[in-house]
């Protein structure tokens, strides 16, 4: 394949082999061979409560068969609206095993985007957590295809004496599930799957449909990327080749949550396929984070740079020792170069040995396929591809190589490419291309350069896209709800630098004839928001205007609003942002 590919970052592998040989079974075949390999070794560890890989193998068993006693058949889909938790992973992986497919949606997303990806998806069944039951209920009624509902608690996954202490506690706090309510609880569900007394294993092969994520694409409009069994476990065995340090037994902080490709592919199921062990952190917050690192002494952490730039905001740290870690990653978005500056400075004066490692990715590949490698770093680069995976820069809206050194899109080929988006075979089409070479290519819809030693530099994105705080945000789709509203005539909604989150989400606003601006409005129009989209999401600030800045063709000119706001923003968040 390096005939028809230029590979000038092959002297750059070190002890990174260039070409993997794949394992072809599926997610759960992968970890119940781990289960076999290391039956001493904990594959993760939730709130005090450790579980080692052979009882983690018999709790996915006894979901397995739990499913199928409900109905799930080869080929469903099976939506996880979930936070870190050990039935989520449990879930997962049963979900696998009886040929399923896992639809992995964020539990903080609004009603109106839950509705979206069970309906988009035609799910049969989902698993939530009793505090989010009231969007379910919400609702069930415009959700025909789901017929089972399965809900968890944080208390099921605990020790008793945690579990008294939960109740006593957070669990004050979460609203009671009706009784009488169309749902079947966790417990109640998986003590239903003893009545199921064959195997409960479908076969499936390496190439099948497995997992949904959900993500803008390089369309900027929600769709499912359709991966497979494959793209997962190719994914696994390139990060601990790209990292050969990591040994079984390890452990992973797993603070990025499961919904994303890059939570669910690195910081899970690299771990869970290679012997490594997971701490399942249910929520992030800075204090916890530090108190996590404290007490677990990870060996790994893998974050979006907020993650990083909220553990250097934190006060008395001086006696926080990292010596622990081996490998700290950072993905999801661009790590400014002045973070990277001052986090490798954090590591080095807290006794750690190693500096933060950059790497890019976009969930039509799972997640991460380029890494900065062990041999060399370059400022401002996000480093080089994963064994078999190939980059290339061609001119946009072609396919055709641009040289070393010049901006154009980045492409990328190799065995974690998607299989589609699901029901948008145009879309499809036009992100995954059969190039002349004959491969594959992934068409990111962002802009890159590649040197000539083939290490690769982000710019920015073709289309239009806000991240924050690691999150895709699409302004189209939140223009599109403020629009529907009776009091707004016409809306923007920018990206605005910010040294916490990277960026956050700023809408402006014309108001129809009638209505005021003002800060009731405004509050109006935020509460109206929270209805219908996701926390992370959100807009910090409406602004109101007369009118908005239009193009030569009649386009709204949000580049003018995002110079303007730029202008506006003090120089010390530009040096950090």
């Amino acid at each position: 394949m390096e005939n028809a590919v230029r590979t000038p970052w092959a002297p750059f592998m070190g002890d990174v082999p260039m070409h993997l040989d794949y394992f072809q079974g599926t997610m759960i075949e992968a970890v119940e061979k781990m289960g076999v390999k290391y039956p001493n070794v904990n594959a993760y560890e939730f709130m005090g409560s450790y579980v080692s890989y052979p009882k983690l193998v018999a709790q996915i068993h006894a979901c397995a068969r739990a499913l199928r006693q409900l109905g799930i058949k080869e080929g469903d889909k099976v939506t996880i609206c979930m936070p870190n938790a050990p039935q989520t992973v449990v879930m997962f992986y049963a979900v696998n095993m009886v040929g399923a497919i896992a639809n992995m949606v964020h539990p903080l997303s609004a009603e109106g985007e839950i509705e979206f990806y069970l309906n988009d998806s035609e799910s049969v069944a989902a698993l939530t957590l009793d505090q989010f039951y009231g969007k379910f209920a919400a609702i069930r009624r415009h959700t025909p295809c789901l017929k089972h509902l399965i809900i968890a608690t944080v208390k099921d996954a605990l020790s008793p004496l945690k579990k008294l202490g939960y109740a006593l506690t957070q669990g004050r706090k979460v609203p009671k599930v009706p009784k009488g309510a169309n749902v079947v609880l966790w417990k109640d569900f998986i003590a239903a799957g003893k009545s199921f007394t064959g195997d409960p294993r479908v076969p499936r092969k390496a190439g099948d449909p497995a997992v949904i994520l959900y993500s803008g694409g390089t369309t900027g409009i929600t769709k499912g990327i359709l991966l497979s069994n494959l793209n997962f476990n190719a994914l696994a065995q390139q990060i601990i080749a790209a990292n050969p340090f990591c040994k079984p037994g390890d452990t992973m902080l797993a603070i990025m949550p499961m919904f994303h490709g890059f939570g669910l592919g690195v910081s899970i199921h690299s771990m869970l396929a290679n012997g490594a062990s997971c701490i399942l952190v249910p929520r992030f917050t800075p204090q916890t984070y530090a108190e996590l690192l404290r007490k677990y002494k990870p060996n790994l952490i893998a974050g979006v740079p907020t993650l990083y730039e909220a553990l250097l905001r934190i006060p008395n740290l001086d006696d926080l020792d990292l010596s622990c870690l081996k490998g700290v990653f950072s993905g999801g978005d661009s790590l400014p170069t002045e973070l990277k500056r001052r986090f490798d400075k954090f590591l080095k004066d807290h006794k750690a040995t190693i500096e933060i490692r950059e790497g890019y990715g976009t969930t039509e590949c799972v997640t991460a396929s380029c890494l900065t490698p062990l041999t060399k770093a370059k400022e401002g680069s996000i480093g080089i591809p994963f064994p078999d995976t190939y980059y290339k820069i061609v001119k946009v809206g072609t396919e055709d190589e641009v040289p070393y050194g010049e901006e154009g899109e980045i492409c990328l080929a190799g065995p974690t490419v998607m299989l589609e988006y699901v029901k948008h075979p145009q879309e499809t089409a036009q992100t995954r291309r059969v190039h002349a070479d004959g491969m594959t290519w992934i068409h990111t819809g962002d802009l890159g350069v590649m040197d000539e030693e083939g290490f690769i530099y982000f710019r920015q994105r073709i289309k239009r896209m806000i991240i924050t705080s690691g999150y895709n945000v699409y302004p189209s789709q939140i223009e599109n709800i403020l629009d529907a509203h009776e009091a707004v005539h016409m809306s923007c909604v920018i990206g605005v630098r910010d040294p916490y989150k990277m960026q956050k989400v700023k809408a402006f606003v014309v108001l129809k004839p009638g209505y005021e601006p003002s800060d009731t409005t405004r509050e109006m129009l935020l509460d109206y928001c929270r209805k219908h989209v996701a926390k992370y999401a959100m807009p910090y600030d409406i602004e109101f205007r007369e009118d908005l800045p239009k193009t030569l063709v009649g386009k709204v000119a949000y580049r003018v609003l995002e110079e303007e706001m730029e202008k506006k923003t003090p120089a010390s968040v530009l040096a950090h942002a």
